[in-house]
């Protein structure tokens, strides 16, 4: 790619809203015409991590999952939650499976050009310059996944850790209940800390074990592995086993406004946009639904970050953070009430921001509580 190469669209970053993007832009006729450049320093030919997540059909992505569940549960010490998922199915994709399924769509367009390349600075003086290690590209708009810097200098926002590590286990006997996922079980805790067990079950002797925190402390790794071996020993009995794939991760729930750095030229994507839903941690059917937002944007010549977010779940995430924050060991209770009191296609509404009011009032008296008035009242 020569020095000075000018593009339409440059999109840095190939993770998954940098993908979702460029599939959704090579899917409309709109950009057929419009040179569009993904840079990034990765090849994206690892599998570094999981995405999961529920939606109903139809579905873009129905052949990417490695495994579907219709039922979830969630455990307590004192009452477990069955809770059937319907009209919802649940769903777990290999990051791998992402990467090659969005590869092969985009490089069957002669439009779409992937840039092996590191980005060093990123300039809007009258032209829009990105300065990469190796070359100089010019664009008409640029979509930047990368986090602000500030952010990581900011002490005013809220900040939680959904910090992990998952192991994926294969057993000498089959054990797991196929049909079936463990959504969170809190029987196992690190002190009085918000910590759950995640478990997905691939086959009967093959499962995905995961130990989380929601807090804004982090943990060296070798306490995660402590908390993981206990799980599999004391409360899924399993003495003898292999670990044949592990990944650790670290996911930004925030109040911090990534937003304020979109311009009229450029626009943040990603977690560094602030698609990351900060009282879940959930990304991907929200990296879809911004996508899609960004698409009718432009089509419509609006700024492509034009009402991108809704001013209430802000607040709401926001309030839900501050209990967090402020009584870190009420996010077992919170979990629990959400899912006792409302039935799941409310609270999946509600998580992916298409609820109604009468929706989100239910939910509030749910969690009605002295600790969410004072949040509330804080938040305001």
């Amino acid at each position: 790619m020569p020095i000075g190469s000018h593009f339409d669209y440059i999109i840095i970053g190939n993770g998954l809203a940098g993908l979702q993007l460029a599939l959704k832009m090579a899917s409309d006729t709109f950009f057929y015409d419009k040179q569009i450049a993904l840079i990034d320093p990765s090849e994206k030919n690892i599998n570094d991590k999981t995405w999961s997540f529920w939606e109903t059909e139809p579905s873009q992505w129905n052949y990417l999952p490695e495994k579907t569940w219709k039922r979830a549960n969630i455990i307590a010490f004192e009452k477990t939650l069955d809770l059937n998922l319907s009209p919802y199915t649940y769903k777990s994709i290999k990051a791998i499976d992402f990467y090659n399924y969005a590869k092969q769509q985009l490089k069957s367009h002669n439009n779409i050009h992937f840039i092996i390349d590191e980005v060093v600075s990123l300039s809007e003086n009258g032209t829009l310059t990105i300065n990469t290690k190796k070359n100089s590209f010019s664009a008409n708009h640029v979509f930047d996944s990368r986090i602000p810097e500030s952010f990581y200098q900011d002490s005013k926002s809220i900040k939680i850790n959904q910090h992990f590590k998952g192991i994926i286990i294969k057993t000498e006997r089959d054990v797991f209940d196929v049909d079936t996922f463990t959504m969170m079980d809190y029987r196992l805790k690190d002190g009085k800390q918000t910590t759950f067990t995640y478990v997905l079950p691939f086959s009967k002797n093959e499962a995905l074990v995961e130990f989380t925190y929601f807090t804004e402390n982090t943990v060296d790794e070798s306490v995660y592995d402590i908390y993981l071996k206990k799980y599999i020993k004391g409360y899924l009995k399993i003495e003898n086993y292999k670990v044949i794939a592990s990944e650790t991760g670290n996911i930004p729930m925030t109040t911090f406004l990534f937003d304020r750095y979109n311009t009229k030229n450029i626009t943040k994507i990603g977690t560094g946009g602030g698609w990351v839903k900060p009282s879940s941690g959930y990304s991907f059917k929200h990296t879809e639904q911004k996508v899609a937002k960004i698409i009718t944007n432009i089509k419509a010549n609006k700024r492509p970050s034009h009402h991108l977010f809704k001013k209430k779940y802000k607040f709401y995430d926001k309030v839900f953070l501050k209990v967090l924050k402020d009584e870190n060991h009420k996010g077992e209770w919170i979990f629990k009430q959400f899912y006792a009191k409302n039935d799941i296609e409310t609270m999946f509404r509600f998580l992916d921001e298409e609820s109604n009011f009468l929706e989100e009032l239910k939910i509030m008296f749910s969690l009605f509580s002295w600790s969410f008035i004072k949040a509330f009242f804080k938040t305001l």
